[in-house]
């Protein structure tokens, strides 16, 4: 008896000695993936986060970065990074970001292949803006400059083995080509949704887009809903007057101004969120049916200051190097006694502007014209920004560069946005990069 109490205690000393080895592994590695990410110069500050997707662990770090990467002397700023981490052999999604950080969540691809998923915010905006901003340091090669910072220091930290592929959407479409244009060997491919390669401050190619794009019918009723809201314009401008009291709205330029760039700005946000024709009310509706509809499909987040405020780092970004696009009036003369093409110059940061530089986006279509390799490209053909898309040159599936387009697709769409068989093909070229 005594021997077999003996044996059983044996039993279970070593069952507690397992479970608490096995606690202790935990613990141990929970804090060596911390102690790396503190131990990078550059971060500044690490949180832990709670768990999000199918991420094992969350992290919340500060990058301390050089405001001016070609000037030391202009100091530095703190910019923000998420870190979903779940395994040091998979790939890393680096998502970045055109704007702020909206989610620490698993984006598509990372979801996709229960990846590890780095997120990077772009310099200035939301938590990554320093007090006093210089704008002129804010340009795309300073951005991509502190983008390969991070790459390589969580690489180095973290992952010196695992395959590494940028990803981003609309704006960061374009940080995901910049950043390759400025540093092509930083990761191993990048998959880009939705975003414009402009070769104007105001590129005319948006123009003739908003006059071919769907069928005739459908744009004469986007046509007819513009014209109604120019000849119920007095009406609309009480009513924007009356939502601006009551929320503490405001425009700098004007609210005389935003009600006249709000009802130019539905054409393309009608293409760009792939509104139903259907929707769109005719003459016998109300004022306010007309004005919820014509806020609906635009929204205040484009023209009124506090948002302005915050879209700041795009404005700049785009009136100095990205392009964006202007309003035709044309069409609309009769109610805007001008023809002249309203442009977003009032959007400058007060007390500075800058001309337009047409290089920075041409040096991008000259990088993907010859040397960019292992690119993927998608987009919606009824997007606005589909307008000024990326174009490849015949051969350059050779380099591995591809484009998917979804047939009325719109600026939501993604690889889920297509059919099976298209998904199929997409995910088997990114399969064999992550090989």
């Amino acid at each position: 008896m005594k021997f077999i109490r003996f044996f059983y205690l044996i039993l279970f000393l070593v069952f507690v000695n397992c479970n608490s080895s096995k606690a202790v592994i935990n613990a141990t590695t929970s804090l060596s993936t911390l102690q790396k990410l503190a131990a990078i110069n550059n971060v500044v500050h690490v949180e832990k986060r709670e768990n999000t997707s199918h991420f094992d662990e969350n992290y919340e770090l500060w990058f301390e970065q050089a405001i001016d990467h070609n000037d030391a002397s202009k100091g530095t700023f703190k910019q923000r990074v998420y870190l979903g981490f779940e395994n040091p052999d998979k790939p890393v999604i680096v998502e970045l970001r055109g704007y702020a950080i909206g989610s620490d969540k698993a984006g598509e691809l990372a979801a996709h292949y229960e990846a590890n998923q780095l997120t990077i915010e772009h310099r200035y905006f939301s938590k990554s803006r320093p007090q006093n901003i210089d704008w002129n340091t804010l340009t795309i090669e300073n951005a991509a400059k502190d983008q390969t910072i991070i790459i390589d220091a969580i690489r180095d930290a973290l992952y010196p083995n695992a395959k590494f592929v940028t990803t981003g959407i609309s704006k960061g479409c374009q940080t995901t080509m910049a950043h390759r244009r400025f540093f092509p060997k930083n990761v191993d491919a990048s998959v880009c949704y939705v975003g414009p390669l402009n070769y104007q401050r105001e590129d005319p190619r948006v123009y003739s887009f908003l006059k071919s794009v769907g069928t005739e019918e459908d744009r004469k009723s986007i046509k007819n809903f513009q014209e109604l809201c120019f000849k119920n314009r007095a009406a609309l401008l009480e009513t924007m007057r009356t939502k601006a009291k009551s929320e503490g709205m405001t425009w700098e330029f004007g609210i005389d101004n935003a009600i006249d760039y709000t009802i130019l700005e539905y054409a393309f946000a009608f293409w760009q969120w792939g509104h139903d024709v259907h929707s769109i009310p005719g003459a016998n509706n109300s004022i306010d049916t007309i004005y919820n509809h014509l806020i609906d499909v635009v929204g205040y987040g484009f023209f009124e200051d506090q948002s302005v405020k915050g879209l700041q780092p795009y404005f700049w970004a785009a009136l100095t190097q990205q392009g964006i696009y202007g309003y035709e009036t044309t069409p609309f003369k009769k109610y805007l006694n001008t023809d002249a093409v309203y442009k977003f110059d009032w959007a400058f940061p007060e007390g500075i502007s800058k001309p337009y530089d047409l290089k920075p986006m041409q040096e991008i279509k000259s990088y993907l014209d010859r040397s960019a390799k292992k690119i993927l490209f998608i987009y919606g053909a009824y997007d606005a920004w589909s307008a000024t898309a990326v174009e490849l040159q015949e051969n350059a599936s050779k380099r591995e560069l591809y484009k998917f387009v979804k047939p009325k697709g719109d600026h939501k769409t993604r690889i889920k946005s297509f059919d099976k068989e298209q998904q199929d093909k997409i995910y088997s070229i990114i399969d064999a990069w992550l090989k």
